[in-house]
């Protein structure tokens, strides 16, 4: 009789909001794995990573908000005093001053905005342009694939600075989307090439057969299944090409088919001291060591993001 008065054991409840589902001390289910996963837990404990990362952001910063950094200075970038020309650094200017008296420093902090968005904007142009027509020419292949690459390799053909010049000398016309233009029109075949080659192996794993044998369509299996798979090396070349693309508009504006005044832009800058750096070397050295620290930021971007997608390189 003692048996049967005996309390029945229950089973605990698995419902959603159950706290029973689960006893006490057991480990959590392991997470599934995947390549962005692996990769930004790998990103994190890089120092290189971390050390382009806080740089990047801090021009990012420095090129939606100047004002932030100018507040302090009661100079700003478009006040210019003759009588102040070529000064050192003091109180009142922190860099000094250019050839025609305006604060250094004030034109620093606002030179980052045109140059970063030239940089910001070629390389989503190209990424875009390059990603869609590589994907496009390695899925279908055939007729397609072959007039891309053959148009891909005409403009291999024309040297990028060669072609810039050209370019920007035909519009005359030296601002922001004139630079971005000429840039982008001679960069998106780099990124073609990588996103084609790229497609080219991914279509043929298993998952992307078994999706066709399931039924479904050439676009999802395009944007849905080859895409994610494809884009990591196009993303790794497109950080890297950034701070390449920062350059390349500092040295069109430096040799004069770039950005012009009233823009300001490191590159700008950078022309226009070059004539007087032995008795003001302010006006250069300043801008060059905010556009090398950039340019040297987004590669050490680059070259972490590529180590931790590169199982490779692990």
């Amino acid at each position: 009789m003692s048996d049967t008065l005996a309390p029945v054991a229950r089973r605990p409840k698995h419902g959603k909001h159950s706290k029973r589902g689960r006893q006490a001390g057991s480990p959590r289910p392991p997470r599934a794995a995947s390549l962005w996963g692996d990769a930004w837990h790998d990103l994190r404990r890089r120092p290189l990573f971390i050390g382009s990362a806080v740089l990047i952001s801090i021009f990012l910063v420095m090129s939606v908000f100047p004002w932030f950094f100018t507040s302090v200075n009661p100079f700003d970038a478009t006040t210019c005093q003759l009588g102040q020309a070529r000064q050192g650094m003091s109180g009142a200017h922190w860099f000094g001053t250019d050839n025609l008296g305006c604060d250094v420093y004030a034109r620093t902090i606002y030179g980052a905005r045109n140059s970063i968005m030239v940089g910001v904007t070629t390389t989503v142009v190209t990424a875009l342009v390059g990603g869609l027509l590589g994907l496009v020419a390695g899925f279908t292949g055939g007729v397609t694939d072959t007039l891309f690459s053959r148009i891909t390799e005409i403009f291999f053909a024309i040297p990028s600075i060669l072609g810039a010049l050209l370019i920007l000398a035909v519009f005359r016309t030296g601002n922001v989307w004139t630079v971005m233009l000429a840039l982008a029109v001679l960069a998106w075949p780099m990124t073609f090439r990588i996103m084609r080659a790229a497609v080219i192996t991914a279509k043929s794993q298993d998952y992307v057969v078994a999706a066709r044998g399931l039924g479904a369509s050439a676009p999802r299996i395009m944007f849905r299944h080859i895409l994610p798979n494809a884009i990591a090396s196009v993303i790794v070349v497109a950080t890297i090409n950034l701070g390449g693309f920062i350059a390349a508009e500092a040295g069109l504006s430096f040799l004069g088919v770039g950005l012009h005044s009233p823009d300001i832009s490191w590159g700008l800058m950078i022309s226009d001291a070059r004539e007087r750096f032995l008795e003001a070397p302010g006006p250069l050295l300043f801008p060059a060591l905010f556009l090398s620290l950039t340019v040297l930021a987004f590669i050490m971007l680059g070259d972490a993001v590529r180590d931790a997608l590169d199982p490779k390189l692990r």
